[in-house]
């Protein structure tokens, strides 16, 4: 699924086939796009899927992004930040490498072609007690949409934890499999296994280190009575 705003022609097309569901319908939205203009009114829909704008004042025109662009949504109400109480939101792009964002004036003159490049969205509903309800819309359909990379990353967290107990039998099977493997060296990692092997190795060696010193040390008291 590309990342970013896209544009949309028409009325919004929700994916039921595949479990989509329309969560909120909220006329009377204004829609500002990075430091454009804001652009009114409109329509917004939410979905368990994606955030959908469509102009009233032409219903050719509209934007579109997935929840898995987003990467974060605020009710923002500080007149220093914006001139009105809106939601704002941040959207992940595949330019973002690319673009300058304190250059506004490029940004400006770039976005109004090329939607992909939008990282920010604000939308401005005409009754700001609404404002909240929205938001936790937003937040009902986000936690529907998590993002993949940090659940990968905390699986690999997690596994890369050991007790004593699997550091014990990982260590026991990577001492038959470098029985039969000797070129399976410390400098090639095995995955998990080799990682508790060299950790209990290690344990290992600074027990024996430590009772060298002690041997060490009664072998000097020997030396001195």
């Amino acid at each position: 699924m590309a990342l970013g705003l896209r544009s949309i022609t028409g009325e919004p097309v929700i994916d039921r086939e595949n479990g989509e569901e329309l969560m909120r319908v909220q006329p009377g939205v204004d829609i500002a796009l990075a430091n454009l203009p804001r652009e009114s009114p409109g329509t917004l829909y939410i979905t368990t899927k994606q955030v959908i704008w469509v102009s009233d004042v032409d219903k050719s025109k509209g934007y579109a992004v997935d929840f898995l662009s987003i990467s974060l949504h605020a009710v923002s109400r500080d007149p220093e930040a914006y001139s009105v109480p809106c939601l704002y939101t941040q959207i992940e792009t595949e330019a973002d490498e690319d673009l300058n964002s304190d250059n506004s004036d490029s940004e400006e003159s770039t976005q109004v072609h090329d939607l992909s490049i939008v990282r920010e969205m604000r939308l401005i509903p005409s009754d700001p007690t609404q404002l909240d309800s929205l938001f936790q819309v937003f937040c009902e359909c986000a936690e529907l949409n998590p993002d993949q990379n940090n659940e990968e990353q905390e699986e690999e967290h997690h596994d890369w934890i050991f007790s004593a107990d699997q550091m014990e039998d990982a260590g026991a099977e990577d001492e038959d499999y470098l029985s039969h493997n000797p070129t399976n060296t410390l400098g090639h990692s095995n995955g998990h296994q080799d990682l508790a092997h060299n950790i209990l190795e290690l344990q290992i060696n600074d027990e024996r280190f430590e009772d060298a010193e002690e041997t060490e040390h009664e072998g000097d008291d020997s030396h001195h009575h």
